[in-house]
């Protein structure tokens, strides 16, 4: 992915310069536009530039999101403790774990010393702080206020960990199986079904139907492996490129809120991230129509992020958030009807919490469904293929047998 170097002028006017990685001119200024930076001129990188800025991060790995709650928490606890941002960010650097996370900050306390804001040092490694954690910081910094969004920072972070990894807990016991499955079948097929085809061709009869199935498929993947394997790489590479296209990952992500078993799982936590996500921006002073720019950021799924992107444009003509929120079809009655009372009572921060809360107990809801419509399905695949094999693979030894026996 290249490089793009950017001129931009932050919310006070100040220059700003720096890089970001990102597929096209357009989409940096869209990632500059997020965290409140207005761009002036963004041209290509050098090859030879980006090679020397990108390779003292190879092999460093990547930042988790545990270490940026733990990142908030700390950086809360120095500022509410009056210990300096530059003291602060040397000394994190220097005891942080992650080599990476520990060159980020380094990089961020050499544009502090340089004159820069931090919102503005931040934002130059959008891979680690999300466009609301600048948002945020930038916040904080205009109202002398930065111990508070930190620990805002922190507890939406945290929130948000814990539903990753109720989800991924959720879908860890399919995964497993279907992994065991398919190399059982892989088993089976190369090494044991030959056996007994071999056995098989000693005597000069005829197999049953299933045993023949069963013959073919395991020559056909002996035979064809590589060329399989060639297509699954190959299918796996031009999927990811399609995701990467803005086309492509606006159909996936839409695909992925309407997908069998889980697509309500993931419409909720979507929307409960939208909903737990513009509380916080509106609750720590965010402009509306800014906040609806971060949050179309950070909701992680492109479809919803273009509805978002769609309230705004309303919002900016005069339109109500609850009336643009029901005409982006994605939110259900009840969450209308507390945006429009939030609305009318000037609660809608509060409002949009509860909103995000209520998700939070359908997705808990639709995870636990998750895990009781996948045991009965798995239980069901694996009977239907231990079956399919008893009878390829025993049938002609039984009649084999009765032959015998009747000779």
């Amino acid at each position: 992915m290249p490089n793009f170097a950017y001129t931009a002028r932050d919310a006070r006017g100040a220059p700003i310069n720096g890089e970001l990685e990102a597929p096209s001119e357009r989409q940096v200024a869209e990632q500059l536009l997020r965290t409140g930076v207005t761009p002036i001129r963004i041209s290509p990188k050098r090859a030879a530039t980006v090679a020397a800025v990108s390779m003292p991060m190879l092999g460093r790995g990547r930042v988790r999101l545990d270490e940026i709650v733990m990142l908030a928490r700390q950086l809360r606890t120095l500022s509410k403790a009056g210990v300096p941002i530059l003291r602060g960010l040397h000394g994190l650097a220097e005891t942080t774990s992650n080599p990476l996370l520990a060159e980020v900050l380094r990089d961020v306390h050499r544009q502090l010393q340089g004159g820069r804001e931090l919102n503005a040092a931040l934002a130059r490694h959008p891979k680690v702080f999300s466009p609301l954690f600048i948002a945020l910081v930038q916040v904080g910094e205009n109202t002398g206020r930065l111990d508070e969004a930190f620990g805002h920072l922190a507890d939406y972070l945290e929130q948000e960990k814990q539903t990753r990894e109720r989800i991924a807990a959720a879908i860890r016991y399919p995964l497993v199986v279907l992994f065991a499955i398919g190399v059982a079948l892989a088993i089976i097929n190369i090494w044991v079904i030959p056996t007994f085809a071999s056995a098989f061709a000693r005597y000069n009869t005829e197999l049953p139907l299933m045993t023949r199935l069963l013959i073919g498929s395991s020559e056909f993947f002996v035979d064809y492996w590589p060329a399989l394997t060639l297509g699954a790489v190959a299918a796996g590479v031009a999927f990811r490129r399609w995701v990467a296209t803005e086309r492509g990952a606006l159909s996936w992500s839409a695909f992925l809120l309407r997908a069998p078993l889980t697509g309500a799982i993931v419409r909720k936590a979507v929307l409960g991230r939208f909903a737990r996500s513009m509380a916080l921006t509106m609750r720590s002073g965010v402009p509306l129509i800014h906040a609806l720019t971060v949050v179309s950021g950070v909701v992680d799924n492109a479809f919803v992020g273009a509805k978002v992107k769609a309230m705004r444009q309303d919002i900016e003509k005069g339109d109500t958030v609850s009336r643009t929120a029901a005409a982006t079809g994605l939110f259900t009655p009840l969450v209308l009807q507390m945006l429009a009372v939030g609305e009318e009572t000037g609660a809608l921060d509060q409002l949009l919490d509860e909103t995000a809360t209520h998700y939070q107990a359908e997705v808990d809801f639709e995870l636990k469904r998750l895990g009781d419509a996948i045991e009965p399905l798995m239980i069901i695949v694996i009977g239907v293929l231990v079956a399919v094999l008893a009878l390829g693979v025993f049938l002609p030894l039984w009649d084999l047998s009765s032959a015998a026996h009747g000779s």
